[in-house]
Order: C-alpha cells, then structure tokens, then sequence
C-alpha cells in the first residue's frame, strides 16, 4: 500500500501542476495600450480591432486595456497587470529596465520604425527658439512620456537649463491637452511628437496655422510592442506574436481599420533598438544604472 500511495501522490501532483499549466496558456490575454486618441472611448475604439486580429492569430482571448498615463502603462507591464503592450519607447525602457519586460516589433508610421520629439508654440508668442523660452509657461506630458518629457528634459538638460527656474511656470498634462492650450494661446509652448500633431490637425482638431514648431529632435525609435518577462520566456508564443505582427501590413489593404491612419504595420525590433532612449534616461538621471 505504502508503495502504491508513493507512486500514486507524483502522479496526481504531475497532473494537477499539467492542468494548472494549461489553464495558465489559456487564459486570456492583458493587452495594455496607452491614450494614444483625445479619450479612451475612442482609444478603445481604435485599437480593438487589433486585440481581436491578435486574439485570432494566437489562437487566445485577447483582452484590451487602455492605460490613460505612458507612466502607468510601463508599471502595469511591470506588474504583470498586462501581457503584453504597444506603449512609448521611454515607458518600454522604464518597464524593461524596472522588470525585465522586452520589445518584440516596432510599430511603423508611413512605412518608417521612427518619429520625432518636438516643441511647439502659437505663431503670435514671438518664440523661434528655445533661447525665447526664459520666463514663458511650458507644458510637459505625462513623466512616462517619451517626446513629452524625457528628450526634451534631456535638451534642456544638455543645455545646462534648470526647468524650474528658466521657466514661469510648468505643468504636466497630456499631448493633447497641450497642443491644444498652446493653439489658443493659453500656453506659451510645450512637448509634442510630429505623430500626434499631424492627427490632431487631420482631424480638425487644432489648426495647422495655430501651431508653429520650432525645435525638433533627432529620429527617435518609434512605439515598442512589449511582452512582460514571464511572457518573453515563451520563445515559441513570441515567435508566434512577431510573426502576427509583421504580416498586419499586408492586412491592412483588406482591413485597413486593424491600425490607426499613417500606421502602416510592424516591424521586428528587440531592446537594443531602444538604446539611444536609455541613455538619454541615464544621461539625465531618470534611470538608475544597472547594478553589477
């Protein structure tokens, strides 16, 4: 008996640690995006229909999350509250850096893995450069933000210029929102990225000739699709997933709502696409360095 219940007990545990395994592969899926549209009704909107070309191509439920904040979306990636994400580059290095999570594609706009930072003002302000900048009310996105917050942080850091003091007054709020009180003229200048005003004025949302850049970065690697640490251990799901991804260009001709307008696909990148990011992180002190 001794001996039948010691053989008995490994085989109840194999099959109970197999079926753990199984429902774990089959549960669905976190997909975290971050408010890449004016709201997240239609960020949802938006980005549903590549939640569901994902759940169809892998085989498993793919539940879409729209996280309202770049910083909270790279803390949700780390937590493990989401899978996978399509998030900004500085939220996948701040969610790599923090908890392993790792880039599998880039997403393309106009057919290129790049974008730009810029800063942008109201024709009227008088500002040509950042040198007009003294004094004047600027606007930053959100601290997760890429071309809201780190580079251009980095440029004024370069520059030996403290934010605090060169400035009358800083806030922190969303592209959007930032475009738009700069339009008015109810700020003075703030951080944008080529991308998101090049919709805004699309979609009749400001106007072109209310908006005047007048500093722009260098090309910066475009927004990461990231899978968490746990997920990147399954080489043969992300082999499945890059694969999903890199076939949505030819897609889109039959089903051109799968990415927003001027989105044309993805590309496969990994973590060392994203350095020139980190050290800009680094440089300024908002990352910490690696501990050997």
């Amino acid at each position: 008996m001794k001996r039948f219940a010691s053989y008995f007990i490994p085989v109840i545990l194999l099959a109970f640690t197999s079926t753990m395994a199984s429902a774990q592969n089959n549960r669905p899926l976190e997909f975290g995006v971050g408010l890449f549209q004016p709201d997240k009704e239609k960020n949802d909107a938006t980005y549903k229909p590549l939640a569901a070309y994902l759940s169809k191509k892998l085989g498993r439920e793919v539940k879409l999350r729209t996280v309202d904040t770049w910083e909270g979306l790279a803390k949700s990636l780390a937590a493990s509250e989401t899978d996978m994400a399509l998030m900004g580059p500085w939220g996948y290095v701040l969610a790599n850096h923090q908890a392993g999570a790792e880039a599998v594609a880039t997403i393309l706009y106009q057919g290129k893995p790049e974008y730009f930072a810029i800063m942008v003002t109201n024709p009227k302000s008088g500002i040509s450069a950042i040198e007009d900048l003294k004094g004047k009310t600027f606007a930053f996105g959100d601290k997760g933000s890429t071309s809201g917050y780190l580079i251009p942080f980095h440029e004024f850091y370069k520059r030996g210029l403290d934010v605090d003091k060169y400035f009358s007054k800083v806030i922190y709020t969303k592209h959007q929102a930032i475009e738009t009180l700069v339009t008015r003229g109810e700020l003075d200048a703030g951080a944008d990225y080529n991308r998101n005003r090049d919709a805004m004025i699309e979609q009749g949302l400001i106007k072109a000739a209310d908006s005047k850049i007048f500093w722009t970065s260098q090309p910066l690697p475009n927004d990461a699709f990231a899978v968490s640490s746990e997920l990147a251990k399954d080489k043969a799901f992300t082999a499945r997933l890059v694969k999903a991804l890199e076939e949505i260009g030819a897609e889109l001709t039959a089903q051109p709502n799968l990415l927003p307008n001027n989105y044309t696909g993805f590309v496969a990148k990994d973590n060392k696409y994203y350095a020139p990011i980190r050290d800009a992180g680094l440089a300024t002190g908002k990352l910490a360095p690696a501990k050997r």
